[in-house]
């Protein structure tokens, strides 16, 4: 027994010396898959996109970093939420309203007329109703007046219809319409602020600014901080910082609007054949591919591809698809998505510093084909020894 596993030994390793060259003839891209690696090579990369759902691979030019950097900032205050002019103030239900009725003499319907004994004159009356809370259905009733609705009205159109209806039975009536409790003009701002609050909204206009300041301010650095405004079913965001250096950006805010302070909320990861793998934190001021490769600590030389560096992201259509191809998309309306950049060609270094970055990306550096090729030799090489030494020591 001993002599007939000796003698297919020593068939075995001239056989398998005789097979490695043949991945040299492939051109060292197909390895066995028992081969460790961290990802995908480069090439499995780009041939995912002939599959019958094919995540579009595309290659990073001046052209795409100045396509996506534009969809970015049109993505702003001042493109979405910005208005001309600030919304007027409007009644609602849960608001308390003060209504104060004036009558010229001689005849008044609210009570008796006074007489000033220093002009010998019968003067105005003024008769002021307890407050009302404007109840669900939007009305407040007044004496003489019945039932007003008052629900999406600004106390000035309030003041013209209780005139009206009071024309004809009180003598040359002047009403004045007090809000004396604004329960639904309010904006809601929580976050990484010195208070939360729900600050009320008034005629003169608050801005995005405002709000922020009537809550204390932020509690991180400026540099640090995304400002997100809520409004109607619409979320955008923007760095706190852009906010204060451009005044477009300070837009009006509306009822029911709801701005959070977030703390440095965004991040990407790296993978692969990187300097590091981690999350990694930047700031809402956003930071280029260049500073990504920076901030992951490049790529490595002994193994990475340098024309296999990846950006795997959720994309807008209008970015990735101007034509209008139909393309696989999320329930979000967001289309996958993978950026290649070739940093053996000197220019993509220039591309990247314009490239932005964006939450929740992902980085990877696929290995190189010699980095795969070194790895099966390793494993054929020790394979080949501990055969040869199961060889001698069958002698």
């Amino acid at each position: 027994m001993r002599f007939y596993l000796r003698d297919r030994l020593k068939r075995c390793v001239p056989t398998c010396l005789s097979l490695s060259p043949l991945f040299f003839i492939s051109g060292c891209s197909t390895f066995p898959a028992w081969i460790p690696s961290s990802g995908p090579s480069a090439e499995h990369v780009v041939v995912q996109e002939k599959v019958d759902s094919p995540i579009p691979v595309v290659d990073v030019n001046d052209a795409v970093a100045r396509r996506v950097l534009a969809a970015q900032q049109a993505d702003s205050f001042a493109e979405s939420l910005a208005t001309k002019a600030p919304p007027a103030y409007v009644v609602g239900a849960g608001d308390v309203l003060e209504v104060t009725v004036w009558e010229a003499p001689p005849a008044t319907l609210f009570g008796a007329a006074v007489v000033d004994p220093r002009a010998g004159l019968t003067t105005t009356r003024q008769t002021t109703f307890p407050e009302q809370i404007v109840n669900a259905d939007g009305v407040i009733n007044v004496p003489f007046a019945g039932t007003v609705p008052v629900a999406g009205k600004t106390p000035q159109q309030i003041e013209a219809d209780l005139v009206r209806r009071l024309k004809t039975k009180a003598n040359q009536p002047q009403v004045l319409v007090r809000v004396i409790r604004n329960a639904t003009q309010n904006v809601t701002v929580v976050g990484e602020v010195a208070q939360s609050i729900r600050m009320p909204l008034t005629a003169k206009g608050e801005r995005l600014l405002d709000a922020v300041a009537a809550a204390g301010g932020v509690r991180q650095p400026v540099g640090k901080m995304t400002l997100q405004v809520s409004r109607g079913g619409k979320v955008v965001a923007m760095p706190l910082e852009r906010v204060i250096q451009d005044p477009k950006q300070n837009v009006y805010l509306q009822p029911g609007d709801v701005v959070t302070a977030l703390f440095q909320p965004l991040s990407f990861t790296a993978l692969g054949a990187t300097g590091k793998n981690e999350e990694i934190p930047f700031e809402a001021t956003g930071i280029t591919l260049a500073q990504a490769l920076g901030r992951m600590a490049g790529v490595r030389d002994a193994q990475a591809d340098a024309r296999g560096v990846f950006i795997f992201r959720f994309e807008e259509p209008s970015v990735v698809n101007p034509e209008g191809r139909p393309l696989p998309q999320t329930p979000e309306g967001k289309v996958p998505v993978v950026y290649r950049v070739d940093l053996k060609d000197p220019r993509a270094f220039l591309v990247a510093q314009n490239f932005p970055m964006k939450d929740k990306d992902v980085v990877y550096v696929a290995n190189a084909p010699a980095a795969e090729l070194q790895k099966f030799l390793n494993i054929l090489t020790s394979s080949l020894f501990s055969v040869s030494n199961l060889v001698n020591l069958g002698k």
